[in-house]
């Protein structure tokens, strides 16, 4: 497994109390950072903290759609580590799985508040931070369905479009400086979002990736780990995929 030097980073990872959150929290505490775990499950929080070295855990119960609950957090952060070098932005929900004309809009609101507001969210308030070290890596989860489209997933899909989206115009308002911005567009990782899944959803999935397998989450870790290093310093606005062969372009 490749190493990273992350010793004295100082690193918040929304939605990181299981999943891909959690996984890429264990990776870059592995390398040396201390991580802030970002989520609304005080249960999750407080047993995810175990599995972390004393010190170098920050825990905070944050809705990310609240924009003073997100700004305190960073915030808090802040003082807690000295410094937010790395944001990653994990947190989200698939919403129901229906077509278009059957999704109510209150079930809309929400998946575009969580996957999408709440990331913007979190980068305006963690880029003054960076700003003032003149260094930061950011990497937004956004989705191969954002890419692509996945029928009956209309919010999801245009919440992670727009997380593409997002990504690209803030990379390029930073690009003159040592702050990049990224984002990973995974295919299905079997996590514990299946379960807001309908199972004739979940297979259709599976149908879409060439290699016939879910990603793995220490997959999407490794892919994140490389984009939140130093060694990730030419590549900024951009989308990579971990698609099992899915994606096309």
């Amino acid at each position: 497994m490749v190493t990273y030097d992350f010793s004295g980073r100082g690193a918040i990872i929304t939605g990181g109390v299981r999943g891909i959150g959690l996984a890429i929290a264990r990776r870059l505490a592995g390398s040396g950072a201390s991580v802030s775990l970002w989520d609304m499950d005080a249960d999750k929080l407080s047993e995810s903290a175990t599995q972390f070295p004393e010190g170098r855990v920050h825990t905070a119960m944050v809705d990310v759609t609240n924009a003073g609950a997100v700004d305190r957090a960073a915030a808090e952060v802040e003082r807690e580590f000295g410094k937010i070098d790395v944001l990653v932005t994990s947190a989200g929900i698939t919403g129901p799985t229906v077509k278009t004309w059957e999704y109510s809009p209150e079930d809309w609101r929400r998946v575009i508040d969580i996957d999408l507001t709440g990331v913007f969210l979190c980068c305006r308030a963690v880029v003054p931070y960076m700003r003032t070290r003149n260094y930061g890596r950011i990497v937004n989860i956004a989705s191969i369905a954002g890419k692509e489209g996945n029928a009956n997933a209309p919010a999801y899909s245009a919440a992670k479009a727009g997380v593409i989206g997002l990504t690209k115009s803030l990379g390029k308002e930073l690009a003159d400086t040592p702050i990049t911005v990224n984002c990973v567009t995974p295919a299905a990782v079997k996590t514990d979002i299946f379960d807001q899944m309908s199972q004739e959803h979940i297979d259709f999935m599976l149908s879409k990736i060439p290699m016939g397998r879910f990603g793995l989450v220490e997959e999407i870790a490794a892919l994140v780990t490389w984009l939140a290093s130093e060694d990730c310093s030419f590549s900024t606005g951009a989308v990579f995929d971990c698609s099992g062969g899915r994606a096309t372009y």
